[in-house]
């Protein structure tokens, strides 16, 4: 893939489905290293990153991700996750971030060249299309590594480039020996029990 400085990129992270493909690969992703690599292949314009937060719960674990990204370079999209009981009585979570991934993507299709979305989701199938007819190449990064592949066939033939999260480990992987050893949950580390606005660095 051609790659030209002068490119202009975006990045789309569907949350939920990166980190499942991770996790099914054996890694965790380094967002910094994830920033790094992209801003070396062009002119990184976004780096939005998608995900359902559930309501109502003292301490969410990925509310510490989601401050990390905030502050590190990441526009976040939240969206309360809605509980519901389905026909056969049983608990279900709603939480899907596909209509805010989608409108941003055409929002921003007219001012990139270059756009990557980490998601095997098929829905996004025609989202693909309709960027694509803008004249944005799109890449995608799932993986066809696992067993079933997390990449729907018609996302991965749409793309014009599909990248396995498999060949990006190297580059984007979290060292395991940085994991941190304290992971009681509820921990918080203490960059981030600052409440936002008291940062003597914003």
């Amino acid at each position: 893939m051609s790659h030209s400085p002068s490119d202009k990129i975006a990045l789309f992270i569907d949350g939920a489905n990166l980190y499942a493909t991770a996790k099914t690969l054996g890694f965790d992703i380094d967002y910094k290293r994830l920033l790094k690599e992209f801003q070396s292949r062009g002119t990184l314009l976004r780096a939005f990153y998608y995900t359902a937060v559930i309501e109502d719960q003292e301490y969410s674990s990925i509310r510490p991700l989601i401050d990390w990204l905030d502050y590190n370079g990441y526009t976040v999209i939240t969206k309360a996750t809605k509980e519901f009981i389905d026909a056969s009585g049983r608990r279900k979570v709603k939480g899907n971030m596909d209509i805010e991934l989608a409108v941003d993507a055409m929002e921003l299709a007219e001012h990139i060249d270059q756009m990557v979305l980490f998601s095997g989701d098929g829905d996004f199938r025609s989202l693909v299309e309709a960027v694509q007819r803008r004249g944005v190449r799109v890449t995608v990064v799932s993986t066809i590594a696992s067993q079933p592949p997390m990449i729907a066939d018609e996302l991965r033939r749409q793309a014009d480039v599909f990248t396995d999260l498999v060949e990006l480990q190297s580059k984007l992987g979290r060292d395991p020996s940085e994991r941190p050893a304290q992971r009681e949950r509820g921990h918080v580390p203490k960059f981030l029990q600052e409440p936002k606005g008291n940062d003597p660095l914003d």
